[in-house]
């Protein structure tokens, strides 16, 4: 298909524009995060990427170390104290995703496209039916369609409705959209918090 592989042309490209760019934010925030608590500065993560394909995702830790054997374990609310202060900032402003790039250059992650699970939550890899495997067609997204609808107030089987949505009609038009929808949900600070986010499987892996 033509218009994917306009898509890893750019994402390649713009990837590699943005963290020549970057570096110095890059850097500043890595500073920032150790500084502020113990720790790595990189949370990393295995998640099911394209195809059901393990894969280890990067994010700036914006937890304490050992988060996720702490409190509510994965599971984590607006006003979690396991939070570091400038992790609480990251988040607001989607700077602790920024890592990903890396993920992208690497051939692992989109810019968009379906945001990829944990290995083992809400299912593991061959839990998912036939219908909902269809989100495994693309590459895993920074941002994607079920985040653009809703985010972290939607419940699983609604993300995974947009993201098969999204596989089965997808063109660049609809990338353009929802990277405009996404600036705009980031300004707006919308969704940001749900009950059911789970990004602390191993926040405490030792850099």
């Amino acid at each position: 298909m033509i218009q994917l592989a306009v898509k890893r042309g750019l994402d390649t490209l713009v990837a590699l524009t943005a963290l020549i760019m970057l570096s110095g934010v890059l850097c500043l925030i890595s500073l920032a995060i150790k500084l502020d608590s113990k720790g790595p500065v990189l949370f990393k993560q295995e998640r099911l990427g394209k195809d059901g394909r393990v894969f280890l995702i990067y994010k700036f830790r914006t937890m304490i170390v050992g988060a996720e054997s702490k409190g509510r374990g994965i599971f984590q609310s607006e006003n979690d104290d396991r939070i570091t202060k400038v992790g609480r900032l990251l988040r607001k402003t989607s700077l602790d995703e920024l890592p990903q790039l890396f993920n992208i250059l690497k051939g692992e992650m989109s810019f968009i496209g379906p945001r990829p699970p944990l290995t083992y939550y809400p299912y593991p890899a061959d839990g998912y039916s036939d219908e909902q495997k269809i989100r495994f067609r693309f590459l895993p997204g920074m941002t994607g369609y079920a985040q653009v609808m809703g985010r972290n107030s939607l419940r699983w089987e609604e993300k995974i409705h947009y993201d098969v949505d999204y596989v089965d009609n997808y063109s660049l038009g609809l990338d353009l959209k929802i990277f405009i929808l996404t600036i705009y949900k980031i300004v707006q600070q919308e969704h940001v918090h749900h009950p059911e986010t789970s990004d602390l499987k191993q926040a405490d892996e030792k850099v």
